[in-house]
C-alpha cells in the first residue's frame, strides 16, 4: 500500500527559491543593511519585495489623483452635495480637492459626507473649516 503525502495545509508555505543577479555594489549595500537590521539577507529581500507591489500601486494611486488636481478636474463628487465634514487620518497620500495641497498618508484630513454617504470630496482641515462658514 502506497502511501501519499499530506496536503499542505497552506500553499504559500511552501517557499520557492529565485536566483538573480545583482551588481557587487548592491550586494554589499543588502548585507550591510540586513546587518543593521539584524535579519539575514534573503528575509531582508523577501520582505522588501513583498512590500514593492504595494507601495508602486500607491505611488500609482497617488500620481493619479496629482494629476487629476493639477488639471482642475474634481473628485466623484463635489462640495456642493456635502452636508457635513468627517474627520480623517489618511491611510494614502490624497490631494485636497479644494485648494490642491497634498495630504500625506497618517495626516489628518475630512471626508465630505453626502446623503448617499462618506462619498464626498478629501480636503485639507483648512478647507473644511472654511466650509463650515
Amino acid at each position: 500500500m502506497t502511501r501519499k503525502p499530506p496536503p499542505p495545509d497552506d500553499p504559500e508555505k511552501k517557499e520557492r527559491v529565485i536566483h538573480t543577479r545583482v551588481p557587487e555594489s548592491l550586494e554589499a549595500h543588502l548585507r550591510e543593511r540586513a546587518q543593521e537590521l539584524g535579519m539575514s539577507v534573503s528575509n531582508l529581500v523577501r520582505n522588501v519585495l513583498g512590500h514593492a507591489f504595494g507601495l508602486v500601486g500607491d505611488v500609482v494611486a497617488d500620481s493619479h489623483a496629482i494629476a487629476r488636481a493639477a488639471r482642475g478636474e474634481k473628485q466623484n463628487a463635489s462640495t456642493d452635495d456635502v452636508i457635513g465634514w468627517q474627520s480623517i487620518t489618511l491611510a494614502k497620500n490624497a490631494v485636497c480637492s479644494q485648494c490642491n495641497a497634498i495630504l500625506p498618508k497618517g495626516k489628518p484630513a475630512s471626508i465630505g459626507m453626502t446623503e448617499r454617504g462618506a462619498v464626498g470630496p478629501i480636503v485639507c482641515a483648512s478647507c473644511s473649516q472654511g466650509e463650515d462658514e
